[in-house]
């Protein structure tokens, strides 16, 4: 299936590594080119390598203000072109409601909420046409997790946002779409597994409340973003698609 990504130029943020990287090899690998984003410089360049001569590396937070219209600046000038953007950011850490300080809330509002919106809203303004804005979320924004009040949090506030941009960027052909991953064998999965006493007894249980019996593989979720915010999902907006084996029970 021709995807029509053909020298299309996307940014990514937060693609340095995990979910957000998935994507963007996916991408490159059907054509596209991609401006691939971190906290760390030697990271984003070594990213950039990674996934060949249509990727370009830029180390920068998405809570940093100036963020939104370097990036797409950056695209512009390294590939010529806009045509959408990625949004994805590290999760917040990980604690239930009395174990969460007000310093928590505040970075990963500006990080998580905040700088997602600048971002979006950057985007909106300069994407013509057939571009598209995706959101990387989590089911947190459908479910609660236990121990991830901060997600629990803002999560539900970004997929909302995410709604109302689809309808106000509709009439001008922009899609706007939620990702939602379950259960990827990514390190901050490993992470989270980390925190039980028994993380491979923990991953086991995790497993068996999935209906296919596993964790996704980050290549699984990569081909679900990549066709998301390809042409070849033209009549797809306002909606929050689940890459979670089925474990969401909600229709």
């Amino acid at each position: 299936m021709d995807l029509g990504l053909k020298n299309r130029v996307y940014v990514l943020t937060g693609a340095t590594r995990g979910l957000g990287h998935a994507v963007a090899r996916e991408l490159v690998a059907d054509g596209a080119k991609v401006v691939v984003t971190g906290r760390d410089e030697k990271r984003a360049a070594e990213a950039a390598a990674e996934l060949g001569p249509n990727a370009a590396g830029v180390a920068v937070a998405n809570s940093d203000p100036r963020a939104p219209h370097q990036l797409i600046a950056t695209a512009r000038e390294l590939f010529g072109g806009f045509d959408g953007i990625l949004i994805s950011v590290g999760g917040p850490p990980a604690g239930n409601v009395a174990a969460t300080t007000d310093e928590q809330w505040q970075a990963a509002f500006e990080s998580v909420f905040l700088g997602a919106v600048r971002l979006a809203r950057a985007a909106a303004a300069e994407l013509q046409p057939g571009g598209s804005i995706g959101f990387v979320l989590s089911g947190t924004a459908h479910e609660p997790a236990p121990g991830m009040a901060i997600s629990n949090g803002l999560r539900p506030g970004l997929a909302g946002f995410a709604k109302s941009l689809a309808d106000e960027l509709g009439p001008r052909g922009i899609r706007v779409v939620g990702l939602l991953p379950g259960r990827i064998g990514t390190a901050r999965m490993r992470e989270l597994d980390g925190l039980s006493p028994d993380p491979d007894a923990k991953r086991a249980a995790n497993e068996s409340a999935i209906p296919l019996r596993r964790y996704g593989t980050p290549e699984e979720f990569g081909r679900t973003g990549a066709f998301m915010l390809s042409p070849a999902a033209s009549y797809v907006t306002g909606v929050m698609v689940s890459v979670d084996g089925g474990a969401r029970r909600g229709f």
